[in-house]
């Protein structure tokens, strides 16, 4: 049946891309369109439907890629069978310990027996070399990090998604997501001198909020993207991640053409960009030109502010990079910025290049000399800082970052207070103390996109051939634990509330990151002791002494990282289901990878009718679900009411949820 089901995709492929390619089915479509047409392999093409694309790139990070790969041996398929797959080392490189080192090891040995291209430890952070050395215009690609979106910038359809998702698109399978409302923003003018694509995006958040794209692809267009380099267009793209938007996207073009040659890959280009009489579901409309420097304030990427707005701002730390801002381009302008000055006294600065090209590209130009001789402090190239990773600033310290998120705690500083800003702001502010315009700096000098990068590819290990693969040797430290138990969905849910928390609830509520809880990812028992700890420090310990429980939230539950551990740890803490006002897109698919019920009030006010500890009862589940009922009665014992609430499953996701989860379905479909 397996195979059936793999013939069956490449057959429906070729057909699709016969039909873009013969140009009768291309008229009037989207960029979006273009590209998701020529993948589709289930499902009728209709706004609202879900669609399973064939998947050609898969990437995966250390947090969250030694669960993807033990999903994938589960899965047992003998070598990936996407056209590339790549395996990063960039989110848990500080080693105190062991757990890393053995994680970095396992996975390298899993990469080279399995087909996968495996990035070494210092070659930089998975979105930033994946642009520069492996993103194809017209691409799928699906990555276990939420910012994968980033490969949009150069004209790919790339997806943040679970770990079990990049799993099954390894082994060949189709990613399911809903057709999307396609948003256009068209840009107009130029960016004014020492305003940033950072602020580009923090403009569009202002307009639409952490929940305005969820469900969306947000599309680039206008006369305003030429004035773009790649780079800047990619911190766009990453950022879309904070709308909640499906992915985000730019044309491939000219300037993208100009990128891939600088990095000896001009033979992967192709011209891609939406028809002339395109239709799109809304419009948004961005002059660059009256654009001004902004920050996201604390504790939200859509809190943003201009500088008059804030006011007079006294910070204690600076930190430069992530994959948001770690460029070639974006240390350039810091290094200008920093030459023949020095570090406010009060102000600690690091600075992260994004990869070992970049990094090698500063050594040899002397930039870098200029960060050190200012009293930078040089971290390597990974994503540090950004996840939590070291650099926690100073108790109620304010720090700027060029990075994308800002909620609370994820600095590993509870009261932290987290501003996000573009590198020329985070620069000229680290000299003065305070947040600062960059537009006090003077003239801006032209910085050019260098015709060709050095290219050094040593940090990245090949897998083993097809004749070799069998005599590979897995790795497995002790810190590596199975895949939690999964079951059938049951009839009847009886059980208590064990938890109940209110709007935006992030992944970082749910399953914090940080330099003591990531070394833990390998081992879901151990880390499901910090589930929901920002929130409520006892509930791992109540959730198992339950054994089983439902959690009940407000709006946009599980927005921020695709990290799938916030639904693993529910799952081996006992959750049952989660009844919430609404969910984050990837949040609400890890759930349903781990056969946890995601359901959602039908009446928002139904919120205030249950709390935490109350008894409720949900029966008649899973012959409501195989009925393909989306209402349910929920009963609060406790307080005597019936509330309704909506488990809206689709075919596919209801034969997830049936049988215990996507690791279940897929060893189902495979028999």
């Amino acid at each position: 049946m397996f195979v059936k089901w793999l013939t069956k995709i490449v057959f429906c492929y070729k057909i699709s891309v016969y039909m873009i390619l013969k140009g009768n089915d291309t008229m009037g479509l989207t960029l979006t369109e273009k590209i998701l047409k020529a993948h589709v392999v289930d499902g009728e093409f209709v706004k609202g439907n879900e669609i399973g694309i064939k998947i050609d790139q898969t990437l995966t990070q250390d947090a969250t890629g030694t669960m993807a790969y033990l999903e994938f041996e589960a899965i047992g398929v003998p070598r990936v069978k996407t056209e590339r797959s790549v395996a990063y080392i960039d989110h848990n490189t500080l080693q105190s310990g062991f757990e890393n080192a053995d994680d970095h090891r396992f996975i390298g040995s899993v990469a080279k027996k399995h087909g996968i291209y495996f990035s070494r430890p210092g070659n930089g952070i998975c979105h930033q070399v994946h642009l520069e050395r492996f993103g194809v215009p017209g691409k799928t690609l699906i990555g276990s990090d939420s910012h994968t979106p980033t490969g949009g910038g150069i004209g790919m359809i790339a997806i943040g998604a679970g770990g079990l998702d990049v799993a099954v698109a390894m082994g060949g399978g189709a990613y399911y997501i809903t057709y999307p409302e396609i948003v256009k923003v068209e840009l107009t003018g130029k960016l004014s001198p020492w305003v940033a694509a950072k602020d580009v995006i923090l403009e569009v958040l202002r307009r639409l909020s952490v929940k305005g794209g969820v469900g969306k692809v947000i599309e680039y267009c206008g006369e305003g993207v030429k004035t773009l380099s790649v780079p800047e267009r990619a911190t766009i793209t990453n950022m879309g991640a904070e709308l909640g938007a499906t992915t985000s996207i730019f044309p491939s073009d000219e300037v993208t053409l100009q990128f891939l040659k600088a990095q000896d890959r001009a033979d992967v280009w192709q011209e891609l960009s939406a028809d002339e009489d395109a239709v799109y579901d809304a419009e948004v409309k961005i002059d660059l030109s009256t654009l001004v420097p902004q920050a996201a304030c604390p504790h939200s990427p859509d809190n943003v502010k201009n500088f008059e707005e804030i006011g007079e701002l006294k910070i204690d730390q600076v930190c430069i990079g992530s994959c948001t801002n770690s460029s070639f381009m974006d240390m350039m302008k810091v290094a200008h910025i920093l030459k023949g000055k020095t570090v406010h006294p009060d102000v600690s600065l690091s600075i992260a290049p994004g990869s070992k090209q970049v990094l090698n590209m500063l050594a040899q130009n002397g930039a870098l000399s200029i960060m050190i001789d200012a009293g930078a402090r040089i971290l390597e190239s990974a994503c540090g800082p950004c996840i939590g990773m070291g650099q926690s600033p100073n108790s109620k310290g304010v720090s700027l970052r060029t990075f994308n998120r800002n909620f609370e705690g994820r600095s590993g500083t509870k009261d932290g207070q987290i501003y996000l800003v573009s590198p020329e702001t985070a620069a000229v502010s680290a000299l003065t103390g305070y947040l600062t315009d960059p537009r006090t700096l003077g003239e801006m000098p032209a910085f050019e996109m260098p015709e060709h990068f050095t290219i050094n590819d040593n940090m990245i290990a090949l897998p083993a051939s097809e004749e070799e693969m069998d005599s590979v040797e897995i790795l497995r430290g002790p810190i590596i634990k199975p895949y939690p138990d999964t079951a059938p969905l049951v009839e009847n849910i009886e059980c208590k509330v064990s938890l109940k928390v209110g709007d935006n609830i992030t992944t970082d509520h749910i399953m914090p990151a940080g330099a003591k809880i990531l070394p833990l990812r390998s081992n879901i028992p151990a880390i499901s002791k910090h589930c929901f700890a920002v929130c409520d420090e006892d509930f791992p310990s109540r959730a198992l002494t339950l054994g089983k429980s439902i959690i009940v939230g407000g709006a946009n539950y599980g927005q921020g990282s695709s990290r799938e551990h916030a639904a693993l740890a529910p799952l081996y803490l006992g959750v049952k289901a989660v009844l919430v006002k609404s969910f984050a897109r990837i949040h609400r698919a890890n759930l349903v990878n781990a056969g946890i019920l995601p359901l959602t009030f039908a009446n928002e006010a139904d919120y205030d009718k249950i709390g935490q500890g109350d008894d409720i009862a949900i029966m008649g589940v899973r012959k409501a679900v195989e009925g393909g009922v989306c209402e349910l009665t929920l009963t609060n014992k406790s307080k005597g009411v019936d509330i309704p609430v909506l488990c809206e499953l689709t075919g596919r996701t209801k034969e997830i949820m049936l049988a215990g989860g996507l690791l279940d379905y897929t060893r189902e479909s495979m028999k």
